[in-house]
């Protein structure tokens, strides 16, 4: 990383037109990607990211500029370029940068640049049989398996001066079942924030199996009915409908500029009173954790809805400006290539207390969501849609036929006053979330809940 006096040099020229605040974000980040198509290494790839971004603001207007070039004179020549922008009277400052040092909640153990190519592939080889040899309509396989290693440092005009190693592992699992000329998948992706000891603990041959057993399933479903119906979902990564639909209104990004359904609305009842909703940035070696985010702020975690009644907002720095509010320690970005903004982390509803059994018995026709794909939402309406990766009839309290085809439609705050049941067994699932500041590992959660009524999409069978 660079050092000291340079930072400090760097932000006294970013202030030189009078800006009010400056901040400089370093990254030295390897990854490693491996793929595998039907039990054979298609593609591995390694590379390394170094570069400096720095940010100016002043009032509630922000310039952004970055670079990889970071010898000392051009990295002094784009903090005054950057101030440029900043029409202000001249400052004679004095920046004085004071180290600070972070608790470590994430243990790493085996860091993924020093474990051999060869080992990874034989873990990958591992689910390639497990999910090939689950069913013979499994006819074909990809398997997935990502690392990377991220050294950041950030400064600002504050007086802050921080470190921190960031070090993610993911690995994927899809399958894909034919029958005659119909073909499924079954995908699943677990991650978390921790080294290559994720993956040597991993029960690999389930989640192979897991994914082979999707694709099987629902290769011969028929298609899902449409209308308006109960809709139970499942534990994990069912909760990306409140991700999406519901988290992305919470955001600074989306609040500050009025843009949001849920904007004006602390203290005001927005969900059932059997909902509570967090974003936690701070729980150990989770997908979406950090020890300090982007800015520099500790992670925390954020009640976000309180027995329905909204309770805060996700606020960066410069969100936190515009709306006369602290930062929640929720300004993330994708690299040194983004300037930082409200995004989640771990974000979850909390565990009820009905059983996942009490749920299904006690629904007499619905749908059953059990694993949830992409989707995608207006975060000004709360409107989204959502495609159901593996979905069942629910009949008679029982658990019926599979079908396939099934979209969630509807409103991100309706849905959440609907929830009219939430189960004890909350859980979370890994994905990738893209935003302004571009794609961050995050954890969407919950529990099994169930939605009173939900508009349901589906065609009728061939």
């Amino acid at each position: 990383m660079l050092h000291t006096a340079l930072i400090e040099n760097m932000l006294t020229a970013a202030l030189a037109t009078g800006g009010d605040f400056a901040e400089v974000f370093m990254e030295d980040k390897t990854a490693n990607s491996l793929g595998m198509i039907g039990g054979h290494v298609e593609s591995a790839l390694s590379g390394r990211d170094f570069g400096v971004g720095i940010r100016i603001i002043n009032g509630l207007f922000a310039v952004y500029a970055y670079t990889n070039d970071c010898g000392e004179d051009n990295l002094i020549k784009v903090a005054r370029s950057a101030a440029q922008a900043i029409r202000g009277q001249a400052k004679d400052i004095t920046i004085d940068l004071r180290r600070t040092t972070i608790p470590n909640r994430h243990v790493i153990q085996f860091n993924p640049n020093d474990v051999a190519k060869a080992r990874k592939i034989e873990w990958m080889r591992r689910a390639h049989s497990a999910a090939k040899d689950y069913s013979p309509v499994i006819g074909q396989t990809s398997i997935t398996l990502t690392d990377s290693v991220q050294n950041v440092c950030i400064a600002n005009s504050d007086g802050l001066l921080v470190e921190d190693c960031r070090t993610y592992t993911r690995m994927g699992f899809n399958a894909i079942a034919e029958a005659g000329a119909t073909k499924q998948s079954g995908y699943l992706a677990p991650g978390a924030y921790a080294g290559m000891e994720f993956v040597e603990t991993m029960d690999i041959d389930h989640y192979a199996r897991e994914a082979a057993r999707i694709a099987s399933t629902m290769v011969n479903a028929q298609y899902a009915p449409s209308g308006k119906l109960p809709v139970i979902i499942d534990n994990g990564f069912g909760g990306v409908i409140f991700h999406e639909a519901c988290g992305h209104g919470l955001e600074a990004t989306a609040v500050a500029k009025k843009a949001s359904v849920f904007a004006d609305k602390l203290g005001e009842q927005v969900a059932s009173p059997l909902v509570t909703a967090i974003d936690d940035g701070t729980i150990p070696n989770a997908w979406g954790s950090l020890h300090i985010d982007d800015e520099g702020a500790p992670t925390q975690r954020n009640v976000l809805i309180e027995n329905g009644i909204l309770k805060s907002y996700l606020i960066d720095k410069l969100g936190g400006l515009k709306m006369g509010m602290a930062s929640t320690g929720s300004g993330r970005r994708q690299s040194y290539q983004f300037a930082p903004t409200s995004r989640m982390n771990n974000t979850f509803i909390a565990a009820g207390d009905s059983t996942p059994e009490e749920i299904i018995a006690n629904t007499e026709y619905g749908l059953y969501a059990k694993y949830m794909g992409g989707g995608s939402v207006n975060t000004a309406t709360g409107e989204f849609n959502f495609a159901v990766n593996e979905g069942y009839i629910v009949r008679n309290g029982k658990i019926e036929e599979p079908v396939k085809g099934a979209t969630l439609i509807g409103k991100g705050i309706d849905t959440l006053q609907k929830i009219d049941m939430v189960g004890n067994n909350l859980d979370h699932g890994q994905g990738m979330c893209g935003s302004l500041s571009g794609s961050i590992p995050v954890n969407c959660g919950q529990p099994m809940i169930r939605v009173s009524e939900m508009t349901v999409g589906g065609r009728k069978g061939e």
